[in-house]
């Protein structure tokens, strides 16, 4: 166990030099890294994940290789750094839009879901990743599903101006693409902190804006 603890250590300390990411992905260490995820020096292993998928080259291979059970595990029973690590590679992967369904799949958003809570301290990591899922029919689905959208509310009431915003567009992709998640975004009172957000923020997002304007109207016209 400790020998290949020592080999994963060296291997993560190669990846951080992106001239060697694509060499180690070529040579094949993507399934070993899995295996050791899921028996041994997990968060080694993940760590050195979470650098090669920075390289958009190395997406497609993590993903394909059933990378996603593992970070989820460690998202739930991980240190600090190995959710912070596994929400990082969840992030980078879920960038790629063949990896979005299978990291949806996997069962990481109620996984995320809590770690927008304010005691996990991750909220910003957290939405980064549900923003990357909400734009596919699974993440709305589970997101909604799994108790995102109290949540994010919250979030858009309470967290920084740049987390607020990718909350934002998260609901609001809700919104547009579901009558039913739509009224359940409304039901928790978003109007109120949506209208105080985008009267206050530097944004110059106009779709952002127009979707936040329609629903808007769309709570004020049910109102009447």
């Amino acid at each position: 166990m400790k020998a290949q603890e020592y080999v994963v250590t060296t291997v993560l300390n190669l990846s951080i030099n992106d001239n060697n990411k694509c060499s180690i992905a070529n040579a094949n260490a993507i399934e070993p890294l899995i295996h050791v995820l899921h028996t041994g020096a997990k968060e080694n292993s993940n760590a050195t994940l979470f650098s090669l998928s920075s390289i958009e080259d190395c997406k497609m291979k993590i993903g394909t290789t059933g990378a996603f059970k593992p970070p989820m595990d460690l998202l739930e029973n991980g240190t600090p750094r190995g959710k912070n690590d596994a929400t990082t590679t969840l992030f980078n992967l879920s960038i790629l839009h063949q990896n979005k369904a299978r990291v949806v799949q996997a069962g990481v958003v109620k996984f995320l879901v809590e770690l927008m809570g304010p005691a996990a301290g991750m909220v910003d990591k957290a939405v980064a990743v549900l923003s990357n899922l909400i734009t596919i029919h699974e993440g709305r689905k589970e997101i909604g599903q799994k108790g995102g959208i109290p949540i994010l509310v919250e979030v858009i009431e309470l967290s920084s101006a740049r987390v607020k915003e990718k909350a934002t567009t998260t609901l609001l992709q809700l919104c547009t693409n579901s009558s039913k998640f739509c009224n359940m975004v409304l039901h928790e009172g978003v109007v109120p902190p949506l209208n105080y957000f985008l009267d206050t923020s530097e944004t110059n997002d106009m779709v952002m804006h127009g979707g936040a304007d329609w629903t808007v109207n769309t709570y004020y016209s049910q109102d009447n």
